[in-house]
């Protein structure tokens, strides 16, 4: 995977990086696997604007992903690694053995023609293949986690993340996740073994505004520049910002612990992420 810069010949291409696509083995998708998307505005059921700053942006086709990597014993071959508007990483089309098409979340270092199958014995630790974490060798990266046994994957599912498979104690495995933190999981849930595809995408520059828009994104005003009325930052003679960084409803922000501390999950973490 690579990036491209281009070359300055506009004033939106100056700062432009885009994807290379390296990794991109075709542009159609799948037409059995694709669903339609609607898209609210930001609006609920009256009408009212409910949401911010959203709106607009370019139509998309939703790709049905197996997250639960169900299909087990079954060889499913890659037949392409495709873009999806839905998500940051890569995604790739598995034709199974007795026929059957499915999405799963693209590995790095997937390749076409490459096998892939799930199970919970007998499975090679190769990248692609999804197994329960009590059969990852510990010290494993893995991606697209389960937090409970066939829920699917939940965790590690955007473009460059993993996690690693720290230790086993009993029925649960405790795995180190991308913000860091340490967590007990049971070890009957399933994982995939690799990282995530599409590592580059943290590189991109936009380059102008109008890709926001396209993306369905509108523009966002900065609360300090508000009046008091409409928000806590909001107010003041010039450009004055004093006081902290708090939400509109008044909620500090900016390293301010929101997690309930009664909440029933948290016995399984053994170490919060980083601040």
């Amino acid at each position: 995977m690579s990036v491209r810069k281009l070359k300055p010949i506009t004033p939106g291409q100056r700062f432009r990086v885009v994807n290379g696509y390296d990794a991109i083995t075709t542009d159609k998708p799948e037409k059995s696997l694709l669903a339609p998307k609607k898209r609210s505005g930001g609006r609920n059921s009256q009408g009212k604007m409910t949401m911010r700053y959203l709106g607009g942006g370019h139509k998309k086709r939703y790709r049905i992903i197996d997250f639960k990597r169900d299909k087990q014993g079954v060889p499913g071959t890659v037949a392409s690694i495709e873009y999806d508007p839905n998500r940051t990483a890569f995604i790739a089309l598995l034709n199974y053995q007795d026929g059957e098409k499915r999405y799963v979340v693209a590995q790095n270092g997937l390749q076409v023609g490459q096998n892939l199958v799930s199970g919970t014995s007998n499975v090679p630790t190769e990248i692609g293949n999804a197994m329960p974490l009590s059969q990852i060798p510990l010290g494993t990266v893995i991606s697209c986690i389960e937090l409970r046994p066939g829920q699917g994957a939940v965790m590690a599912r955007s473009a460059g993340a993993f996690a690693q498979l720290m230790a086993r104690e009993g029925k649960y495995a405790t795995v180190k996740l991308p913000s860091g933190e340490t967590r007990m999981i049971l070890a009957d849930c399933m994982a995939t073994i690799g990282a995530i595809s599409n590592s580059d995408h943290q590189l991109l520059v936009s380059g102008k505004a109008g890709r926001s828009r396209w993306l369905g994104r509108r523009p966002r005003t900065r609360p300090v520049v508000m009046n008091p009325v409409d928000h806590p930052m909001g107010g003041g003679e010039g450009r004055s910002s004093g006081g902290h960084p708090r939400s509109r409803k008044g909620l500090p922000a900016k390293g301010f612990r929101t997690r309930s501390k009664t909440k029933s999950s948290n016995k399984y973490i053994v170490e919060r992420r980083k601040k």
